[in-house]
């Protein structure tokens, strides 16, 4: 497939998922949230790590699909993201292929290039390139202008390795069992199954969460 056709797919698909966001969110705004349909209420509340801000998580692989296809409304949505909010991504392992991965991600954290992500599920999910793989990642970052050496330096570094089995922590105490997955101040669980909108439905159920959540939260 020609790189004009796969820019051309993803233009139209982009177009169509914004319309389809708008409409989700107005539905999602007459309609509100169903407890056990939209969301479920996590049996035992995990602790946050953003402070006084309200967290919300994105569970996700560059290797999921689903993921990819999320990415650009989380990102339309980050733009927009209300003050009180920190948002943060933890990436999950359930194939072999994907603890690379979530290296990957981990080494962009660290050099502060996490703006590359967009472009990684891109050249995963459109151009077949098999990122998973070491060496086809370093080539890849170093064409965007990445430091190729101190990228291989991380990438299987005890920092690193470090975050990657803390994510397998959290993966399992927040019992994820499919990706993307959301959770909202370390109680409230949804994703784009339990949704009307399928992926156009996340950005406004998030918001609706963080209200809810920023409701129950005591009063300073």
């Amino acid at each position: 497939m020609g790189t004009n056709l796969i820019d051309a797919i993803r233009k139209a698909a982009s177009a169509a998922m914004a319309l389809a966001f708008v409409a989700t969110a107005a539905s999602a705004g007459a309609q509100g949230l169903a407890e056990g349909t939209n969301y479920t209420r996590l049996k035992n509340a995990m602790p946050v790590e953003t402070g006084k801000n309200i967290e919300v998580i994105e569970f996700f692989s560059y290797g999921c699909p689903h993921c990819g296809e999320l990415e650009p409304l989380l990102q339309a949505w980050l733009k927009s993201k209300p003050a009180d909010v920190t948002f943060r991504r933890i990436p999950v392992m359930f194939q072999p292929r994907w603890e690379n991965l979530a290296k990957a991600y981990y080494v962009l954290e660290a050099l502060n290039e996490e703006k590359l992500s967009p472009e990684i599920f891109v050249a995963i999910h459109a151009r077949n390139a098999p990122l998973w793989n070491e060496k086809d990642f370093l080539d890849w970052i170093a064409t965007k202008g990445v430091d190729r050496k101190k990228a291989e330096e991380l990438f299987n570094s005890f920092g690193i390795v470090g975050k990657v089995n803390r994510a397998k922590q959290l993966a399992q105490s927040y019992q994820i069992q499919s990706v993307p997955t959301i959770i909202v101040d370390g109680k409230y669980a949804t994703g784009p199954e339990k949704l009307p909108g399928g992926h156009a439905g996340i950005p406004p159920a998030i918001d609706a969460l963080v209200q809810k959540s920023r409701a129950e939260r005591p009063k300073s």
